[in-house]
């Protein structure tokens, strides 16, 4: 007996040093860290329950089968993340520089189902350098089993992506289809074709870092929810992350111990809107302000900042956020800015988390390159996917709300729950000046007469009143109360039942 134990422990030493401590220390001088300490910084401490420690590949081309390590370059297992259940995969690359085997796939595909089955998020811990070359097409059919199982996942379970290393080829499919892809600055990045294939095909010459670092995909391609310093931080981050969202889609967010008046009042909303209907002010400050305790999960910061999205909680409950930005193209829809939101909001519906929409749009971008790039279709993905939400809605207009956009974003007609308005809202098809342009074109010679007349326009329609005079608008409220009126809104809709026809799925205008 004593025999037998000794060897369960000498192969589970083996399993933990994983490539050894030369490969270990290569990568604690690239500034990442292991997969076992990503695992342990991660999960709350003594919770992790590993699967699969002693599973080693079943190569035998090109000498492999001299060169098994158990696990396989993957650590895959459960634990749980301040009490609740996760499951989670880390790619060690330290084993084979983390590559994809037949067997690292099954051992992902296998938490994967246990996941579904028991409605618990998925988290992948990206370190690999792709598919395993010695294994041919084994490798390859692993990779899609993962896709599939991605696939079938979306919807049900949340599933995060966090790379922490290189991700290329093949292997970013995967991740692309989670519901949410974080990176680590300098030290990940991920791509189809990598720098040497780029120069081959193109005569580009980028290194790894501009063509798929994470400054490219947090601000330019939009692949990356957000970026953190090192592997310690982005997993803090990741930690903090989850407890907004909920296990699946048969649970509602977890609540949240709460220390913030759902009453409280706040008289600086008051003066938040410049008495200069042109000038910009931060729809941040009015985020921050309306959160539990001012707490609020910003994601794609740096990409299409003209909208913002993120997750707050109001009376310790999760609540989706998707306002426009005056700071930036004075909150104006276009194309990056509608697929960000529009892909936030099926993420809220999907997990019944409410969505609260802030509004202040002048409209969409004019111009040839938003035309000829597809801004009718990627402005409607926006509109379908408010439309399509069935979660408690609540919208607040601040300033302008003019043209489709208006209807765009939350409004009444696409089954907005409750829509509220400031004073200062201005609800109509487009600016005064525009307008009286058009109605009196015939006395654009006249500026007095232009002038009163732009006047004229923006007492009938610069206001919340003729909107709130049809019902549109449900109530107009101080700014300072918008909390209170906020928290109250969402806590009558807690128990809100709504489908939408059956459909084997919808076709939004990808």
């Amino acid at each position: 007996m004593q025999e037998i134990l000794q060897e369960l422990e000498n192969r589970r030493a083996a399993a933990r040093l994983a490539g050894g401590t030369r490969r270990i220390e290569a990568q604690h001088a690239k500034g990442k860290l292991t997969a076992r300490e990503r695992v342990e910084i991660f999960l709350d401490e003594g919770s992790f329950e590993e699967y699969d420690m002693f599973v080693t590949h079943r190569c035998v081309d090109f000498g492999m089968q001299d060169t098994s390590m158990p696990g396989d370059g993957v650590i895959t297992g459960w634990g749980t993340v301040n009490g609740r259940m996760v499951y989670v995969f880390s790619q060690d690359f330290t084993v084979f520089g983390g590559s994809l085997s037949e067997t690292h796939a099954q051992k992902i595909c296998k938490i994967m189902d246990m996941a579904m089955k028991n409605g618990a998020p998925v988290i992948g811990l990206n370190d690999s350098g792709g598919a395993r070359i010695q294994e041919g097409v084994a490798s390859l059919a692993g990779y899609a089993d993962v896709f599939q199982r991605n696939i079938m996942a979306s919807g049900v379970v949340p599933q995060i992506s966090m790379i922490m290393g290189p991700c290329a080829g093949g292997a970013v499919y995967s991740p692309a289809m989670t519901d949410f892809i974080f990176m680590v600055r300098d030290t990940s990045y991920m791509f189809v074709t990598g720098p040497d294939v780029v120069k081959t095909v193109t005569n580009e010459v980028v290194t790894a870092e501009e063509l798929g670092g994470a400054k490219t995909h947090t601000s330019k391609s939009s692949v990356a929810d957000g970026a953190f310093d090192n592997d310690v931080e982005a997993l803090i981050a990741l930690r903090r992350f989850i407890d907004f969202l909920p296990s699946s889609n048969r649970e509602k967010p977890p609540v949240r111990p709460f220390f913030d008046d759902p009453a409280r009042i706040d008289n600086s909303l008051d003066t938040l809107i410049p008495d200069n209907p042109n000038k910009p002010y931060d729809m941040k400050e009015l985020i921050v302000k309306i959160a539990d305790e001012g707490d609020f999960f910003e994601l794609q910061e740096n990409y299409a900042g003209n909208i913002v999205t993120g997750f707050i909680r109001i009376e310790g409950q999760t609540v989706g956020v998707v306002a426009n930005q005056p700071m930036v193209l004075a909150g104006v829809l276009d194309i990056n800015s509608s697929r960000k939101a529009a892909r936030f909001v099926r993420f809220c519906d999907c997990f019944n988390i409410p969505i609260l929409t802030l509004v202040d749009v002048p409209g969409f971008l004019p111009g040839t390159s938003q035309e000829y790039g597809g801004v009718i279709k990627h402005g409607a993905k926006l509109l379908f996917a408010y439309g399509e939400a069935t979660v408690p809605k609540v919208t607040v207009i601040t300033r302008k709300a003019y043209g489709g956009a208006y209807d765009v974003m939350s409004s009444k007609h696409i089954r907005g729950d409750i829509n509220y308005a400031w004073p200062t809202a201005e609800i109509a098809v487009m600016g005064a000046k525009g307008a009286t342009e058009i109605l009196y074109r015939s006395e654009l010679g006249d500026p007095e007469k232009i002038a009163a007349r732009t006047k004229e326009y923006e007492d009938r329609f610069a206001n919340p009143f003729v909107a709130a005079e049809k019902g549109f608008i449900d109530d107009v409220i101080m700014p300072h109360s918008t909390r209170r009126r906020v928290a109250r809104a969402l806590a009558t809709l807690r128990n809100k039942q709504l489908s939408n026809p059956w459909k084997k799925h919808d076709n939004i205008p990808l």
